[in-house]
């Protein structure tokens, strides 16, 4: 690798692939940061997991809260402990912001999970969070609700980062926002050049899907189809961002194996990877080549279409029409995943509270 750190920062530095830290622990961070990371990633899993394991760290902040604002409850004091986060996250990844001129170097915040019914709540939570600081990344649900908040966000010119996504009817969507509010902006006469929207699609969550299907089921299929599943649709949707020339970038995320990695290497894209995975893509030895030029084994596809019904609604542009977004099983099992764990984050904070 001649003189790059690891397959990470050789990927950085020679193709257009860029990746994240997929949390917002500052060591961890820190260390994504050495091998050419230029941003990071919340959600309240994470936020939740991170606050646990580093308590010490925001202990006493935590507690000077509480005896700040005798009023508050609860769930305002873990809003102000998550911006929190999300500014030392920030202020971590402002040089790779200048140095970039605003493109990249941004840390992501998400909204209230328990929003993902209620454009408004959304709306209002993001515009919030767009003051904390100028590298700051909105993150909202590809739900009905969500994808009708990220284009009245992007007309307020809030950088958003669509999340609880996994089709390619809702990454077209997320798209198709994005230019609707871009185009209400040109209609007004504002700027969009500090506008950098982005689109994940969860897809190690794909195949979490498809995976506890074929089991409840009874399936069988090659198992290297269920690792390919969301390889195949990550890929289809950014063949039609390409066509379409969408201003939107894609991002990877929920890594299950390395081809969640390996695969997409080579395409214009970013991605968000968990520090063990980083730690191990760091030390590994696959070879940094574009693969993301090369299509999924149409044997596998078939497979999936043949055997499972849900295939044609993740797969297809026109799989979905925005009210089903919110009952697609991986989108369910998301949801409920995220307001568990901000039901964690806020045990935590009511330990502290009620027991000091």
């Amino acid at each position: 690798m001649n003189s790059y750190k690891s397959p990470l920062h050789m990927m950085v530095n020679t193709t257009p692939t860029q990746f994240w830290n997929d949390n917002c622990s500052l060591k961890d961070l820190a260390f994504a940061i050495e091998h050419g990371a230029s941003g990071a990633t919340t959600n309240p899993l994470i936020v939740s997991q991170v606050l646990e394991a580093e308590l010490d760290q925001y202990d006493e902040f935590i507690r000077k809260l509480i005896r700040d604002n005798s009023m508050a409850t609860e769930d305002d004091i873990a809003w102000m402990v998550n911006k929190r986060m999300a500014v030392d996250g920030a202020k971590l990844l402002e040089p790779v912001f200048e140095a970039s001129g605003g493109a990249a170097g941004y840390i992501s915040i998400q909204t209230n999970a328990k929003h993902y019914r209620d454009t408004q709540k959304i709306v209002d939570q993001a515009v919030d969070f767009k003051t904390l600081a100028k590298n700051i990344m909105i993150k909202m649900p590809v739900t009905f609700a969500g994808v009708k908040a990220i284009e009245e966000c992007i007309f307020r010119g809030v950088n958003i980062n669509a999340t609880v996504s996994y089709t390619v009817s809702q990454a077209l969507a997320v798209a198709q926002a994005v230019e609707r509010g871009l185009a209400r902006r040109e209609d007004e006469g504002l700027s969009s050049s500090e506008l950098h929207p982005i689109c994940t699609i969860m897809v190690g969550r794909v195949d979490d899907w498809f995976r506890k299907v074929m089991t409840k089921q009874g399936i069988i299929v090659d198992p290297i189809a269920i690792d390919f599943a969301g390889v195949a649709v990550f890929k289809r949707a950014y063949q039609i961002y390409k066509e379409k020339n969408y201003k939107t970038r894609l991002l990877v995320a929920a890594f299950r194996n390395h081809y969640h990695w390996s695969e997409f290497i080579g395409g214009d894209v970013s991605m968000t990877i968990p520090p063990a995975w980083i730690k191990q893509f760091v030390n590994c030895d696959i070879t940094v080549e574009n693969r993301m030029q090369n299509p999924v084994d149409p044997g596998l596809i078939a497979q999936l279409g043949k055997h499972f019904p849900d295939w044609e609604k993740t797969y297809e542009p026109d799989g979905m029409k925005l009210e089903e977004f919110v009952s697609y099983g991986a989108t369910r099992d998301t949801l409920m995943q995220f307001l568990e764990g901000y039901d964690s984050f806020i045990a935590i904070i009511r330990d502290i509270m009620v027991n000091g």
